[in-house]
């Protein structure tokens, strides 16, 4: 059953074409099978009428000569498939009951005009002297013919034949013409199976895309309403779906941005009262605290400011971008040229910015690389640190969630760094992973679609 699945289609597409080509091919078949039949029946049938054509016209021949002339007659009238003679008494004396004796029987009375004949399917032995004389399990089944002949000369006579017909074709078709028959009703069903399959499942391909874009985040991801009534709705289903969830979390970033703003102006009135402690102490353990509220507040603004599209995209070169952004930070930095995207400049920095600082933070060092690869750029940034426990890589990109458990500002943020830089570059179309290096440290890579290749100036 394995390596049946194997052989079997993944797509859809290719399920579509490969049961239309089983159908037309066991249709043909059929059709084979059938007509080789066919071809049996009218070739028997054919037999007969020569038959009863053949011995409609010995009847009258023989009837109007003496018996030794008969008997020429007849002797020349035999062949290897039928033997005639002219005899006192019948080689039948009734007609037998299935449908082809009946056949040739009113064949040949329609012909002659007269009912005195009779017509059986009958079992002949091989020829004596051939090694299957005495086999019960040789018989022949030859069709028996007695007529009766006008007495001539005072004496009457009938005309027996036993033949196995004329010689028949094999019962099989020219397979030359049935074969070109087969492939040009291939090539015509599949090409327009695969057109046809196309057109089906394209758009069940973009609503795949557009459901694993939304998957990762992306809440701009749509589905063209095209193609079959059950597609369209399936799509325009997914674009509300979309707008629903757009909407909640543009509700959402609006709560957690109202929430940061609000709780600055009591964390700064605490603030002045913690300076007026008298107790060194108390008063640093408290301005500690502060700043830390603080820091979790400025990152609740920011990320729910990042989560807004209010700045334009624009066609941005990423590795002038990069080598900047490197040689502020101290970073390292291998960038490709002429590797172009569509995004929103202060975002993307934002997010590379934030993801050069964790491999700083935690890494003591950092090293930017930009690549491409078809349709996508690849950024990635290393560093030497002691990574992350594999059970907690995905964890990562969640709000609040660090590296090191403590809320030491000292030793990191509030821990939004990573969920920042993923709403930015999933809001792009892109996808950011992490994973520990063989070598040591923790490897940050992130893909963004390039941007499509314009069309060259027409010539005027």
């Amino acid at each position: 059953m394995k390596r049946l699945g194997r052989l079997f289609p993944d797509a859809l597409a290719g399920r579509i074409v490969l049961l239309l080509t089983t159908a037309i091919l066991v249709a043909n078949l059929i059709a084979l099978v059938v007509l080789g039949f066919q071809q049996q029946r009218f070739d028997r049938q054919a037999s007969e009428d020569r038959e009863i054509e053949r011995i409609a016209a010995l009847v009258p021949a023989m009837e109007a000569v003496n018996a030794r002339v008969r008997q020429v007659i007849a002797r020349d009238a035999s062949t290897r498939f039928a033997r005639v003679s002219v005899d006192d008494v019948p080689l039948l004396n009734a007609t037998g009951s299935d449908s082809r004796s009946r056949y040739i029987a009113q064949g040949l009375a329609d012909t002659l005009g007269r009912d005195d004949l009779a017509v059986a399917i009958i079992d002949r032995l091989p020829p004596r002297g051939s090694p299957d004389h005495r086999s019960a399990f040789r018989k022949e089944r030859v069709i028996g013919i007695s007529v009766r002949l006008s007495a001539r000369e005072g004496q009457g006579a009938w005309l027996n034949v036993m033949t196995s017909g004329a010689s028949p074709r094999p019962g099989r078709v020219d397979g030359k013409p049935f074969l070109t028959i087969l492939g040009l009703s291939l090539l015509c069903v599949l090409g327009m199976g695969f057109v046809l399959a196309r057109r089906l499942t394209k758009p069940l391909g973009q609503l795949s895309e557009a459901a694993q874009a939304a998957g990762r985040g992306d809440r701009s991801a749509r589905v063209p309403e095209e193609g079959p009534r059950e597609m369209r709705e399936a799509a325009r289903a997914f674009n509300a779906m979309q707008i629903e969830i757009s909407q909640f979390d543009a509700e959402r970033m609006r709560m957690l941005a109202a929430v940061g703003h609000d709780l600055r102006t009591p964390m700064t009135s605490l603030r002045i009262r913690a300076e007026m402690v008298d107790d060194d102490q108390q008063r640093e353990a408290m301005v500690r605290t502060l700043d830390e509220m603080t820091v979790m507040a400025d990152g609740l603004v920011s990320y729910a400011r990042e989560g807004q599209d209010g700045e334009k995209m624009q066609t941005l070169d990423l590795g002038p971008l990069l080598t900047q952004l490197c040689a502020d930070r101290g970073a390292v930095c291998d960038a490709a040229s002429n590797v172009r995207v569509t995004g929103r400049r202060v975002g993307l920095l934002r997010a590379f910015g934030n993801l050069v600082d964790n491999a700083l933070r935690y890494g003591q060092d950092a090293t930017v690389s930009l690549s491409r690869d078809r349709q996508v750029a690849i950024v990635r940034i290393t560093d030497s640190g002691p990574g992350i426990p594999p059970d907690r890589l995905e964890d990562m990109f969640r709000p609040f969630t660090r590296g090191d458990d403590s809320r030491n500002i000292e030793t990191g943020g509030a821990g939004l760094g990573l969920s920042i830089a993923q709403t930015i570059i999933l809001a792009h179309g892109g996808r950011i992973t992490l994973e520990n290096r063989a070598e040591g440290g923790l490897c940050a890579t992130v893909t963004l679609p390039l941007q499509p290749a314009q069309d060259p100036a027409p010539r005027l």
